[in-house]
């Protein structure tokens, strides 16, 4: 390219730099875009026109633009304080809707505790249980009804206060996935229970005393709840709503925003567990001091969640908060053709999820169905002897096992092998169809190829003992990786043997380092779908749906099974996808076939200095390079 003819398409781009390096008050953010563009422009000109006054201008105008993000940089002292003054209140306000919508849903829930309670006097016990009522009961006779906030040591009870309410406060918010209305239904429970526990001391004549220990630590706790819940309608907001957006960008933009707000009540949610477990104890402390002390935290979180929000909107909030554009969706392709490092080969595995999820998902539902009419069905005893889960955080991860042994179930390993053949093959298929151009293989003999796959990874958890999990960590990559090779490959159970082990031996390391990486984060995804976590669901249906005390427990045990159920086989189509990937990278380190197709072009573009250049093709067929600038 000549050199009037770069200056030309790139002047007024150049111009408008110029302009927004003289304007004062330009963003640091802006100007580090600005900054690589020029120095793209830099570097071009260094190379074709070294010797021009463009290379001097250029260079000119990169220095103004280091300059002005040298002297533009935020400090970290700043960045927290602009968060509190600007960024959180801005994100607040914009979401003003989402906490009106959460603080009315939880008032009128209130209401209805309150309410159902007067109507019914047996509702405290279905709501806040019967042995928490009859302590409660048994204080009251005592003369001290609020002595439940001091049978634990203060630092002790703060703590676990503290992170009770955390995990509260967050399930509020992630439950806003399912389009805000996991997150309305835990509001409306919380809220519900709060009614009720507070109408049982009304009901004993204990108000006012009631009110002065509740609220002490309440208001900030309850207002967190309800601010957790506006983040998850927030959240939820973004894929019920995209508007010009796909989904996937508008849950981006609107789960981002929704975290932010999240951060912002974490300190809230500390000082709550601070408050609950060394001052609502107290309740000697005058009346007028704990009356005084509700007032002042009920006027924080109106002056900071609703006023100050309002009057810096009226200010005008600082542009350089507004979001960026997102980037234009692209078609997700994988690299299959390459030597993947196991950071990359995780990115994969979920743009693989992203293209095929509804495969996956589908693959992974109709298996935990088929499990459960299997299991419920053929069974002669309840469902409740035949899995227990505890409703404790992170029960269900010490009670895996149950569904690869157990003494009632003899059959079990077998029906788990049919199941694990079926879902491989389903979720492999469209990697191996990519893999291959389209080539079609039957699938009752796919099914056979990766039977002895399945088989030896069942085996290995047949073991059942304290070493099953450092054996299957160190041994299942070869049978993982032989699942896709003998199915990609279309080889029997010898050659397929063979031909894994020859892959496997200059990558074993790899394939053991991806394994635990994705058992890992299969691991605490698992646990994030506790058993707690579904009792408290299941407590919501049985509001909804009555059940009588023989059948709560059998309809939650078929529930938590068939969710457990399904989050496992989504686990294992993590390691499957996985080390089908890994394959092609093994391949590649194996024979070279991209490499040697490279070596092989070499000398068949023409360049100059170092760039394709453009070539046509004569009327004989030859290719012959064009005149350039």
């Amino acid at each position: 390219m000549r050199e009037t003819n770069f200056i030309d398409q790139n002047k007024g781009k150049w111009q408008q730099f110029e302009e927004v390096l003289d304007q004062s008050g330009h963003a640091a953010e802006d100007l580090s875009d600005l900054f690589v563009q020029v120095t793209d422009d830099l570097s071009f000109s260094r190379t074709f026109y070294p010797n021009r006054s463009v290379r001097v201008y250029l260079n000119d105008l990169a220095q103004r633009a280091f300059q002005s993000i040298y002297r533009g940089r935020v400090r970290p002292w700043q960045r927290f304080a602009r968060f509190w003054m600007e960024e959180l209140p801005q994100l607040v306000y914009e979401a003003r809707r989402d906490f009106l919508i959460a603080a009315l849903v939880f008032a009128l829930a209130f209401g209805i505790g309150v309410l159902s309670s007067s109507m019914d006097p047996e509702f405290a016990e279905v709501v806040l249980g019967e042995s928490y009522v009859r302590m409660t009961e048994e204080n009251i006779a005592s003369g001290d009804p609020m002595a439940v906030y001091k049978q634990r040591g203060m630092f002790g009870m703060s703590v676990g206060i503290t992170a009770n309410n955390l995990f509260v406060s967050f399930l509020t918010f992630i439950m806003g996935i399912f389009f805000g209305v996991g997150t309305l239904a835990i509001l409306i429970r919380n809220a519900v229970m709060v009614g009720a526990f507070q109408y049982f001391f009304i009901e004993r004549g204990l108000f006012w005393e009631s009110f002065l220990t509740i609220w002490t630590h309440g208001t900030l706790e309850i207002s967190a709840i309800i601010i957790a819940g506006a983040a998850g309608l927030t959240m939820g907001r973004g894929p019920a709503f995209p508007g010009t957006y796909t989904r996937l960008q508008a849950f981006q933009r609107s789960a981002r925003r929704g975290l932010k707000i999240m951060i912002g009540i974490a300190p809230i949610i500390v000082l709550a567990g601070f408050i609950e477990g060394f001052l609502t104890r107290n309740t000697e402390t005058p009346d007028i001091l704990r009356g005084f002390f509700i007032a002042v935290c009920l006027a924080f979180i109106l002056v900071y969640f609703v006023w100050y929000p309002r009057m810096r909107a009226r200010l005008g909030f600082p542009s350089r908060f507004h979001e960026r554009e997102l980037p234009p969706t692209r078609p997700l392709t994988l690299q299959l053709e390459a030597i993947r490092g196991n950071g990359e080969i995780f990115t994969d595995i979920f743009s693989y999820f992203r293209k095929y999820a509804g495969t996956i998902v589908g693959a992974a539902a109709l298996a935990s169905l088929a499990f459960c009419l299997t299991v419920f069905s053929v069974s002669q005893v309840a469902p409740s002897e035949l899995f227990v889960f505890p409703s404790e955080l992170f029960g269900s991860l010490r009670t895996i096992d149950q569904f690869v042994v157990t003494p009632r179930l003899r059959w079990l390993p077998l029906l788990n092998i049919v199941l694990w053949v079926g879902f491989s093959v389903t979720i492999l298929r469209p990697l191996h169809r990519e893999a291959s151009s389209g080539k079609k293989s039957s699938w009752p003999m796919m099914a056979a190829r990766v039977l002895p796959g399945i088989l030896v990874c069942q085996l290995l958890l047949l073991s059942n003992d304290w070493y099953t999990a450092l054996l299957f960590v160190m041994a299942a990559p070869f049978p993982l990786l032989f699942i896709f090779v003998a199915q990609h490959e279309g080889l029997g159970p010898g050659q397929g043997l063979v031909r894994t082990f020859d892959l496997i031996r200059q990558g074993y390391g790899r394939g053991v380092s991806l394994l635990l990486t994705l058992v890992l984060i299969g691991m605490l995804l698992y646990g994030f779908g506790d058993s707690l976590l579904v009792w408290s669901h299941v407590e919501l249906i049985s509001w909804v749906i009555q059940l009588s005390e023989e059948q709560l427990p059998e309809v939650s045990t078929i529930l938590i099974t068939a969710l457990t159920i399904f989050s496992l086989f989504l686990i294992g189509a993590l390691l499957l996808i996985g080390f089908g990937l890994l394959y092609f990278t093994l391949l590649e380190i194996r024979e070279a076939r991209v490499l040697r197709a490279r070596i092989q072009g070499i000398g068949h573009h023409a360049q100059v200095r170092g760039l394709d250049r453009e070539q046509a093709v004569t009327p004989e067929g030859s290719a012959t390079p064009t005149q350039t600038d």
